[in-house]
This record gives C-alpha cells, sequence and structure tokens, in this order.
C-alpha cells in the first residue's frame, strides 16, 4: 500500500474546483496564489533533492514551509507583505489537503496554524476636497480621452469600487435612467448594487455617445485603442492627471495616489457624511465591519488633533473660567471611543 500522496494529484482540483468553484476567488488571487506554490514547490524540491513531479504532501512539512518563509525574506529580499501573501496561498492549499486527505490532517493542521508576521500600520492615505477637484480640474474634455477619463473618475470616486472590480464592469451592469445604478461583482463572487450620482450618469451618458456601443457586452472603459481597459491603464490614468493637477493644488506633490486612494477616500466621505458604517461597509463590499473600522479610526484621530490644536473660549466672567469641560478626560474620551470601536 502507497502511503505517500503525490503533489502532482492534487494540483487540478484545488485551482479549478477549490480556488475557483468553492472559494470563488478572482483570476488574480489565483495566479498569484500560483506564483506563490511555483516557489514553495521549487524551493521545496532543491530542499529534498528531488524535482517538482516527485514531491509529496509528506516532504512539506511545517519546518520546511519556515526554511521557505525565511528564504523569501533573507535571500530574495521580499517584504514582510510579500512574505504573509505567500504563506496565505500556502495555508489555502494545505487546508484543502487536509479536506482531501485525513491522515494527513496533523501535518497540515501545523501548517496552517503558522502565523503571519505582524507588520506596521499603513497609513491609509486619502484625498481631501481641494485634491479631488483639482484632479477633476486638470482633465482636458476636448483631448482624445479626456470625456473618457472623467467617466472613470467619477465612477471610481462615486462607487469606492476596486480597480480590478471597475475593469470588469460591463454595459449591462450599468442602469443610467433614474436613480442610476451600478451592478459590482466583487471578491468571493459577491455582487453589491451602487447608486450613481446625476454627475456620473451624465459623464458616462457622454462617453458612451463619443465612444459608440455595439454590444451590451462590451467592457465599460476601454483603452486608447479600444481594447478592455487595464489596472495598470486606470493607475497610469490616475497618476497623469495628478500630475497635472499639482500646479493647483501642491499638497498633492506629498502624496501617492492611485486606485485606491479614491476607494479611501470615498469612504471617508460617506463616514464624515454622516452614514452609517454597516451602509459603508456594503457600498464598499468590506467582507468584514472590522476593515470598515480603520475609516472610523482614522477619523476620530483627525478630530482629536483639530481639538488639539483650538483653544478653550475664555469667558470675561471670573466665577466661569474654571473650562471644566477642556480636562484631559476629553482626549482620553475621544482616544478610548476608537479603541471600542475597533473591537466590535
Amino acid at each position: 500500500m502507497n502511503d505517500f500522496h503525490p503533489i502532482a494529484n492534487y494540483m487540478h482540483s484545488f485551482f479549478y474546483q477549490y480556488l475557483s468553484g468553492a472559494k470563488g476567488l478572482s483570476s488574480n488571487t489565483i495566479l498569484s496564489y500560483r506564483d506563490s506554490l511555483k516557489l514553495f514547490l521549487c524551493f521545496s524540491a532543491d530542499q529534498r533533492n528531488k524535482t517538482v513531479d516527485q514531491l509529496t504532501i509528506e516532504d512539506l512539512d511545517e519546518k520546511t514551509v519556515l526554511a521557505f518563509l525565511d528564504n523569501i525574506e533573507k535571500e530574495r529580499g521580499n517584504s514582510p507583505n510579500t512574505r504573509n501573501g505567500r504563506l496565505a496561498a500556502i495555508r489555502s492549499f494545505f487546508s484543502f489537503i487536509g479536506r482531501e486527505e485525513p491522515s494527513v490532517l496533523a501535518q497540515c493542521h501545523k501548517i496552517r496554524t503558522i502565523p503571519i508576521k505582524k507588520i506596521e500600520h499603513k497609513h491609509i492615505e486619502c484625498l481631501d476636497t481641494n485634491e479631488t477637484q483639482a484632479i477633476f480640474d486638470s482633465i482636458d474634455l476636448q483631448s482624445r480621452t479626456g470625456i473618457r477619463d472623467n467617466a472613470l473618475l467619477l465612477v471610481l470616486y462615486n462607487t469606492g469600487a476596486r480597480v480590478q472590480e471597475i475593469v470588469n464592469l460591463t454595459i449591462n451592469d450599468l442602469r443610467l435612467d433614474l436613480p442610476g445604478q451600478v451592478k459590482i461583482l466583487g471578491k468571493g463572487k459577491k455582487q453589491r448594487i451602487c447608486p450613481l450620482w446625476p454627475e456620473t450618469i451624465d459623464a458616462l451618458k457622454s462617453y458612451f455617445k463619443k465612444r459608440g456601443i455595439k454590444n451590451p457586452n462590451e467592457r465599460v472603459f476601454l483603452n486608447a485603442n479600444g481594447k478592455p481597459i487595464t489596472r495598470f491603464g486606470i493607475r497610469h490614468t490616475i497618476k497623469h492627471y495628478t500630475q497635472k493637477a499639482l500646479h493647483r493644488c501642491h499638497s498633492l506633490k506629498h502624496k501617492s495616489v492611485g486606485p485606491h486612494t479614491w476607494r479611501h477616500t470615498t469612504a471617508m466621505d460617506l463616514l464624515r457624511a454622516g452614514n452609517d458604517i454597516n451602509m459603508v461597509k456594503i457600498w464598499l463590499g468590506h467582507a468584514d465591519i472590522n476593515t470598515t473600522h480603520a475609516y472610523i479610526e482614522i477619523d476620530m484621530e483627525m478630530k482629536r488633533k483639530i481639538l488639539n490644536s483650538n483653544s478653550a473660549p475664555v469667558s470675561n466672567n471670573t466665577q466661569n473660567n474654571s473650562k471644566e469641560w477642556h480636562k484631559p478626560d476629553v482626549i482620553e474620551w475621544l482616544e478610548n471611543l476608537s479603541k471600542e470601536y475597533s473591537t466590535n
């Protein structure tokens, strides 16, 4: 009886049935997992003095995974973020293996419980009102792609969608009669509907009138050659107009503006407008409410700084000059409120 389980026996079902079918991951995530497993299997084969085709599940133990993670950081110079991404792919693979082969469940459990590396909390950067307006003002609607670019940035700002979600939009996903809306297919193939501003609807109508539509299944945004725009094309467009807007708004030169910056800006503007956090969660397509809470923490930090930068009003009435409201407890209350939000 063969007690070993060749890796090759599980690859097809892992990628096509588990990741794509059961988990519903996007094509970009699946390709990222593919690259991670290729690196891991090549490393493991070298460690075991085997070819990749000869590897078995039993060859890929916890020690080998830890050695691989150490190698990509120290030898390949990968960041902790990249390390954690590689580990996520390996964890997912062994989660699948554990379901398929109970005899190696203990081995799979050890690998799946390898902790991710803690990293410094990344500052969430968003645009203020002046910066947003300056970028829109930098678009020349008479240029070759100006009408498209205006519609593109409005859809990004209106929806707060991820860049790949914008890339995947088709004409069929839009409803441009009032009240306008767009259907967005997010992570895990979860669909959400986002309302469209009248300005966004008008911009899209102008773009379609200039471009012409032959098939409702066409992508919403095309590049200058009439092909579906890519994530890199959208990123290039945003960088281009941010650069043009520098002379209108100098604060932009201190920011790295990309597609996700617009998503962060939408989230912050929705919260500042008084919208409920659960509504913002649905609007952005967050799977976990804690992801949305990060924006509340940032907003509370901004309010705390504003409070610290302003002094209390001074009364001429000596009997009323104790400034009771300005005790440190106010700041402590704001900080504690932020902590409560982050742990709910």
